[in-house]
């Protein structure tokens, strides 16, 4: 079971390890929406033990989560930045809606977004390799991380692994923070400061999703659909800076804030991604425009 290899790679690598929270029952992961209690009990893991991370997986193995040191568990997009960092990837491929702490980095070479979904990240790791042959890795903002070419590191070589893998994340951050003498929030803090917040309304038919999103960014035509978004949002988040359509709607204000909108690819749901300069604005975001969606809703 990948609890049980997990503890083995680890106590292997010469980490003290603690078992703790042990289930047999199948529990999901995804960074993107950690479960209220999963927060709690690791802050309150780290309190009782002195730990330098809390690291865990989901059943299958794809999905990695790895906290702090206090016990604050790392998104997969912030993850994802760590792990290709210590990896040495030259081009990085990551959904739109990832972080943009991985441009804002300078870590990186390249950066290529792309819709969301594996299949969307592996295409575009396939694409950067016809061009450069250079460390290419990908990640998504759920965890998952992907390597789409061979990496020579201390003069051995990991292959290729083109699907979502968690203990290679779980490695690296840690890793990245013995290499970099630091533990892993001090990390963080070497990030440029980029805090995101996700919410969805749910029973919200995709079809109308794709109609709001249609009206507010009509036939691509910018202007029109600059003035729908500030009368939309009215002056809660300032000017429009920029429009991406890549998968939805990722909108970026003067201030370097963002609202993404999104519907659903498998489900009645319309998405919403927030990202701001601090987490008090990403979370106060997040509320003002689930608010509005919630209006949408109601009008249709």
């Amino acid at each position: 079971m990948v609890r049980d290899a997990l503890f083995e790679i680890l106590d292997a690598l010469g980490a003290k390890v603690t078992r703790l929270g042990r289930t047999d029952t199948f529990t999901p992961v995804d960074t993107e929406a950690i479960r209220p209690e999963d927060i709690r009990l690791a802050r309150q893991w780290a309190e009782q033990h002195d730990f330098d991370c809390i690291v865990s997986a989901d059943g299958d193995g794809d999905r990695p989560l790895i906290s702090d040191e206090r016990g604050n568990w790392l998104r997969g997009d912030i993850a994802g930045i760590l792990c290709a960092r210590y990896l040495g990837a030259h081009t990085v491929a990551t959904p739109v809606s990832s972080n943009s702490a991985v441009e804002k980095s300078g870590y990186f070479s390249r950066v290529i977004r792309t819709r969301i979904g594996s299949p969307y990240v592996i295409a575009a790791m396939n694409e950067a390799l016809a061009s450069d042959p250079g460390p290419v890795a990908g990640y998504e903002a759920n965890g998952g991380f992907l390597t789409g070419s061979d990496i020579l590191q201390e003069n051995r070589t990991l292959k290729a692994l083109p699907t979502r893998d968690a203990v290679i994340v779980i490695l690296g951050v840690m890793l990245l923070a013995r290499q970099e003498n630091s533990s892993i929030a001090g990390l963080l803090q070497q990030l440029p400061q980029r805090f995101t917040a996700s919410d969805r309304i749910k029973e919200f038919p995709t079809d109308q999703s794709h109609s709001r999103l249609a009206w507010l960014y009509p036939d691509g035509d910018e202007a029109l659909a600059r003035n729908r978004i500030e009368t939309l949002f009215g002056s809660r988040f300032g000017k429009v800076a920029g429009i991406n359509n890549t998968d939805g709607l990722r909108i970026t204000f003067e201030n370097g804030d963002v609202v993404h909108l999104r519907p659903s690819g498998n489900a009645p749901e319309l998405r919403c991604y927030n990202e701001a300069g601090t987490q008090q604005q990403a979370e106060a975001m997040q509320k003002t425009c689930m608010a509005i969606l919630d209006e949408w809703k109601k009008s249709y």
